[in-house]
């Protein structure tokens, strides 16, 4: 849906000439025969394209500039990228160059381009050549994207509908979540839809309106091409003209192999694993604090994530994630006290709360308005067998090896040694 600026300098270059050249002609603006149409790109491999991309083209058939104006341009190399994207503060901008250039791109990663044909009168479509390139002066160009409301392509909308002279009706279409609709596209990237499902919360599995849905490349287009363009004498056009053309047919390119396990796969073996080490220190009387020691910084920095994100993230529903009661910072505090117990053999009031907050959350999965990563339940099980392998260790075998101060058998012991220590005298 979105794809990143190869070199800075390169997107520089392109974007001032063609302004600067655009800025010269402006004057004469206003006859000129222009095509403004609609371009949906496919799906790539890599996390950003896995959702395809949209652009729209704009054709001036009477200066002869054929131009793609690209809402999807970021550049990872900008100080802090990774961190603004976190917090939902990520800054894209909007990028025009020639249709060959757009086109290559796309050649090289083996992607389809479809085109729609806006139906649009003269001073319309003169109007979108003009915003368009007013958005990509270097003042105008630079705007805060959000991944579900403000992306490449609700951008190109917007843009669409702010030139109509007119209101533009959609077709309702079936009613869809924001969820469902990314599944539809991560179906071959089990991982990167683990990434989504971890981190989007509740607010992510309601219905949504048919505005709300386009903000997915081949929704628009499906929305496009059902839609209607009334004006104010109650007359009404298609948006339009005529169905999708294929500009680039779709071809296979050799695609990087992933990881060979899925992480359904991955959350059962890590269950299974660890009842089988619950199992061993059942069998050995014993616990074996340093799995703890290894486990507890890893979900508790997976926690610090999913929490920080509900909590000081800007990006829309994350705020709202029930795998808050699983993955939450709280094995990072408490992760000395539970180790420092299981070296003194003394029971710890954590596992207790553990295993009751674990319990009530796999127990109220079914009610819970969020849909859950396939990896959550065996993960919250998994988790589970460590606080339950302490209790029931400590039930069974603590009483009979404990040498805190205050067991009873040792005061047994000590009171029988005093009395053996009188009659030797």
């Amino acid at each position: 849906m979105f794809k990143a600026s190869k070199t800075a300098i390169k997107l520089l270059i392109l974007t001032l000439s063609f302004v600067l050249g655009q800025v010269t002609l402006r004057a004469q603006r206003g006859n000129d025969s222009i095509t403004v149409a609609l371009l949906t790109c496919s799906p790539g491999d890599l996390v950003y394209e896995l959702y395809g991309h949209t652009a729209i083209r704009v054709t001036n058939h009477t200066r002869g500039t054929d131009a793609v104006f690209n809402y999807g341009v970021f550049e990872f190399s900008k100080p802090h990228f990774v961190w603004r994207f976190v917090l939902g503060k990520t800054d894209y901008l909007v990028q025009p160059l020639p249709f060959t250039l757009f086109e290559d791109e796309y050649v090289q990663r083996g992607s389809s381009i479809v085109s729609q044909t806006i139906n649009l009168t003269r001073s319309e479509a003169n109007e979108v050549e003009q915003r368009l390139i007013e958005n990509a002066m270097p003042e105008n160009r630079v705007y805060r994207y959000n991944f579900l409301t403000c992306n490449c392509t609700t951008r190109v909308r917007d843009m669409v509908e702010s030139c109509i002279d007119g209101d533009v009706l959609y077709k309702e279409q079936p009613k869809k979540t924001y969820r469902e609709m990314l599944h539809e596209y991560t179906k071959e990237a089990s991982w990167s839809e683990l990434g989504n499902d971890l981190l989007l919360g509740a607010n992510t599995d309601t219905l949504l309106s048919d505005r709300a849905a386009q903000f997915l490349p081949f929704s628009l287009q499906t929305y496009f091409d059902e839609a209607v363009v009334l004006d104010s004498a109650n007359n009404s056009r298609p948006l339009v003209l005529g169905k999708p053309v294929v500009l680039l047919e779709k071809r296979d390119v050799p695609r990087p192999k992933g990881f060979p396990l899925s992480p359904l796969a991955c959350g059962i073996i890590f269950a299974v694993v660890l009842v089988l080490l619950a199992g061993l220190e059942y069998w050995l009387k014993k616990t074996l604090w340093v799995i703890d020691l290894l486990l507890m910084p890893g979900v508790g920095v997976a926690g610090l994530l999913v929490t920080f994100m509900a909590i000081f993230s800007e990006h829309p529903t994350v705020g709202s994630n029930w795998q808050v009661w699983v993955f939450n910072p709280i094995p990072l505090v408490c992760m000395p006290w539970v180790v420092w117990s299981a070296i003194k053999q003394r029971r710890c009031v954590y596992h207790y709360a553990n295993v009751a907050v674990l319990t009530l959350f796999i127990v109220a999965i079914p009610w819970i308005p969020q849909h859950f990563s396939v990896i959550t339940l065996p993960l919250a099980l998994g988790l589970l067998t460590r606080p339950l392998s302490y209790i029931i260790n400590y039930a069974k075998f603590a009483p009979a090896t404990s040498s805190r101060p205050g067991n009873k058998t040792n005061a047994r012991k000590f009171k029988r040694v005093k009395t053996s220590s009188r009659r030797y005298k």
